[in-house]
């Protein structure tokens, strides 16, 4: 509940989100419920959106002096279902733990940049517990401590890592195709310091999570160029 009650604070400063109330905590877990401990206002809505990137490479950045705009794709990778995801009858690897976190180590070992060093995150937060499993899954925190990491607010402003600044899907919405086009752009505005008031001061460094169950993980490492 307390990441559902998050992400809905957060997009209050999103003019692109779907949803832009703020909850309480106790309105979070008494509303609607979807499938126990799940309510509605931890769920992500049925979204209709679109998005776009242009990616270009350096000699065109150059050519047309767009270096202070410009943000680098310092890593990516995409992995799919793992035998492990099925193998050890595990729920949480079923919806995707193991594939994300082997495009996440790989991501992390292309572009020399780890967990720690992270200013900002989006991730596939569908429901509010696939955000507490990416937690771990992406090395925001240690294995078994996700729990303590939400509790400590180690995943919003004034923390260690700011996680769904734009509202994630749970509330700027989850447009399916376009969701991780929507991803790119939050990160791309962050690192760019075109936030407005959902700015994370002085990020540098941005990492992305798209996850499709049956299934499919993709993790991107942005930086500030």
């Amino acid at each position: 509940a307390k990441i559902g009650w998050k992400n809905h604070k957060q997009s209050v400063n999103n003019p692109y989100s779907q949803f832009q109330d703020e909850y309480t905590l106790e309105q979070i877990q008494s509303a609607p419920m979807v499938y126990e401990p799940l309510t509605k206002l931890q769920c992500c809505p049925t979204s209709d959106g679109a998005g776009a990137a242009i990616l270009a490479s350096e000699d065109f950045v150059r050519k047309h002096r767009l270096e202070g705009k410009a943000i680098e794709i310092a890593g990516m990778a995409m992995t799919t279902d793992l035998p492990s995801s099925f193998d050890e009858k595990s729920s949480i690897k079923l919806v995707g733990f193991d594939m994300s976190r082997k495009a996440a180590q790989r991501v992390y070992e292309q572009s020399g940049v780890g967990p720690e060093q992270l200013d900002v995150v989006e991730l596939h937060d569908c429901f509010s517990c696939n955000e507490l499993i990416s937690y771990e899954a992406l090395g925001l925190c240690p294995e078994g401590k996700a729990g303590e990491f939400v509790d400590s607010g180690a995943q919003t402003y004034g923390g260690k890592v700011v996680v769904n600044p734009s509202g994630g899907l749970i509330s700027k919405g989850h447009p399916l195709g376009a969701t991780g086009l929507a991803q790119c752009a939050e990160l791309t505005w962050q690192l760019r310091g075109t936030a407005g008031k959902r700015q994370v001061e002085g990020a540098q460094f941005a990492l992305q999570h798209n996850l499709g169950l049956g299934g499919a993980a993709v993790v991107t490492l942005y930086r500030k160029s």
